[in-house]
């Protein structure tokens, strides 16, 4: 799980499926999963497949009262939770990952479903095999007192408790993966935690949650699944320690602003708009596979994809012109063929907002080079995998995050000049610098105002590697022990 832009010639991409991937098992299996998270007493609402457009399950749709019920709950076995000390947590977290790999091809294919992304390539399988990874991380990092002072006269030691309850709020576009991330160093450290998912993407969500929930104590992972209004409450809520939050940075805002009032602790993973600076010593047939999964992966559909990537005149054309070859070659379509690895966009306003920026793109002088409009004979939320060259700073592809299958390529001719512009938005999330000398990317890489700037890669996490945003993209570190630390209050013992 160290990187999730492989080649397509990588197994993980084009290995076989598991022998039972379309057969009655998984299929039946799916539908367990999906019985369990469906309303208990009727309401709710469906949930369409994302491809296709049919209603796949329900999902419940909870009231304020409910989660406040939840948080209630969650409070209350806290202490309990926390008292089991860290090597019995760990246990249990490795018993819950070893359920998630059990369950793996039914949460791909709901998630495949519900989501949009295919079971291949860096898909639903994936993404799947990413939540037993990061718990399994989560359970085995170690998070040592630190000595900070042992001088004969006084000794200093910082730890780390539980916070108590942890409000994780999460997004559409890899709903379990980003559950996990929020969920695995929370419990790790002593904290029960609520979980919010996107009301888009609920079903997956909850679906993972019920699995996880065979192995841990009542009450100390709780789901509460409804509308906009439920994540505001979660913010705010008195009882709530820590908020979790991964989405757009306008949401962001709301939720510090709420958080005035109970004080609790943020970590915030926001909007992005990464950068990418190819350097003229760059090769363009040896970058153009890994340039094109770090814009595409997921359709597009990831904070910290690459969405707007700087290229120097010299290479200019030879880059565009590879990236253009291989977004017509990549096979885009319902997610549960076995032989796609892009798929549509997840919802009707991500369409719409992909649809537009390509549009302006084109009245602003852009050239599309590859796709540039609907793929409606695939499916109505369907976009073709869009390269549009000869566009600029200022113009709306560029400046907004397009979260979709739609990178615009920029001519730069001076490498300052290049740094400053991909500097100049408010997006700081990711970034990335493409050359065949690793010591003038890194000097490159230092002056870019990102979280995490790639060198050769773009978009690539690993459990214990910190991640997190810069400026407008948030702040608070995620993975590895830095993660642990986030979701724990430190404490001085000081004698």
């Amino acid at each position: 799980m160290s990187d999730p832009t492989p080649a397509l010639t990588d197994p993980a991409v084009d290995g076989d499926a598991p022998a039972d991937a379309t057969g009655a098992s998984s299929a039946q299996e799916e539908d367990a999963l999906l019985d369990r998270v469906r309303p208990v007493a009727g309401g709710g609402r469906d949930i369409k497949d994302a491809a296709t457009r049919q209603v796949i399950g329900r999902a419940p749709e909870q009231s304020v009262a409910e989660l406040d019920d939840a948080v209630a709950r969650a409070k209350a076995a806290q202490p309990a939770w926390e008292a089991l000390g860290h090597e019995e947590r760990s246990r249990l977290l490795l018993a819950a990952a070893d359920r998630i790999d059990a369950s793996a091809e039914a949460l791909a294919r709901i998630v495949s479903r519900e989501q949009g992304k295919p079971l291949n390539g860096p898909g639903a399988r994936f993404e799947a095999g990413g939540c037993a990874a990061w718990l399994r991380t989560a359970a085995a990092t170690v998070l040592e007192p630190e000595v900070v002072v042992d001088d004969g006269e006084v000794h200093a030691e910082l730890i780390y408790k539980a916070v108590g309850v942890v409000g994780a709020i999460g997004p559409w576009n890899w709903p379990m993966l980003i559950a996990v991330w929020q969920i695995a160093p929370a419990l790790r450290m002593g904290n029960t935690v609520v979980v919010k998912p996107s009301e888009y993407t609920p079903l997956s969500v909850l679906a993972l949650l019920s699995v996880i929930n065979e192995v841990l104590p009542a009450d100390v992972l709780i789901g509460v699944a409804g509308g906009r209004e439920l994540g505001a409450r979660l913010a705010s809520h008195p009882d709530i320690d820590k908020v979790m939050f991964t989405g757009s940075t306008a949401t962001g805002r709301k939720i510090i602003e709420s958080s005035a009032g109970n004080l609790a602790r943020l970590t915030l993973e926001l909007g992005g708009n990464d950068a990418g600076i190819v350097l003229p010593d760059a090769d363009p047939q040896a970058i153009a596979e890994g340039l094109f999964w770090g814009a595409f992966i997921n359709t597009g559909q990831t904070c910290a994809a690459l969405k707007r990537l700087y290229v120097h005149d010299s290479i200019y054309e030879d880059v565009v012109s590879a990236l253009g070859q291989l977004a017509e070659q990549v096979p885009m379509g319902v997610g549960l063929d076995e032989e796609n690895v892009l798929g549509p966009l997840q919802n009707e306003q991500q369409f719409d907002i992909v649809s537009r920026l390509v549009e302006d793109a084109k009245r602003n002088g852009g050239r599309v080079v590859a796709g540039g409009s609907p793929a409606a004979e695939l499916g109505e939320l369907f976009y073709r995998t869009t390269i549009v060259a000869d566009v600029a700073d200022g113009v709306a592809l560029v400046d907004e995050e397009q979260f979709g299958p739609a990178l615009p390529v920029i001519r730069y001719s001076d490498v300052e000049d290049a740094i400053a512009r991909a500097n100049g938005l408010e997006a700081g999330l990711g970034a990335s610098v493409w050359s065949s000398d690793r010591d003038a990317a890194r000097k490159v890489a230092q002056r870019l105002q990102a979280g995490t700037v790639w060198i050769n890669s773009h978009g690539g996490v690993h459990p214990m590697i910190p991640f997190g945003g810069v400026k407008g993209s948030g702040y608070g570190l995620e993975f590895g022990v830095e993660g642990l630390k986030a979701v724990a209050v430190p404490q001085v013992i000081n004698g």
